[in-house]
């Protein structure tokens, strides 16, 4: 997984690269794994359409600190990816509000 600042590229179902901006990345110690949460570059231009987030999990290793990006798979973790997201998106509207 190659990523620039904050980018990350993704590839998809059909094989083709997608470039994504990562959102936010957060452990879970109920799990065991890291979560990253993104969305593809550009999205945030189009305003007519909700952004699209996506997640995934990711283990990171000793050569690559960013691991291989997995499906998530439980809706355990999807219920709780779903909360750590309203609480993240609560938070930047808290800042905004200021």
């Amino acid at each position: 997984m190659n990523h620039g600042e904050n980018n990350i590229t993704v590839v998809d179902e059909d094989g083709n690269e997608q470039l994504c901006e990562v959102l936010f990345t957060f452990d879970s110690d109920e799990f065991g794994k890291s979560y990253v949460l993104y969305y593809p570059v550009g999205a945030e231009e189009d305003d007519e359409d909700e952004i699209e987030i996506h997640a995934s999990s990711f283990m990171p290793s000793e050569e690559n600190e960013n691991g291989d990006l997995m499906p998530i798979e439980t809706d355990e973790e999807w219920d709780m990816i779903e909360e750590m997201l309203n609480t993240f998106l609560d938070e930047q509207e808290d800042e905004d509000a200021e």
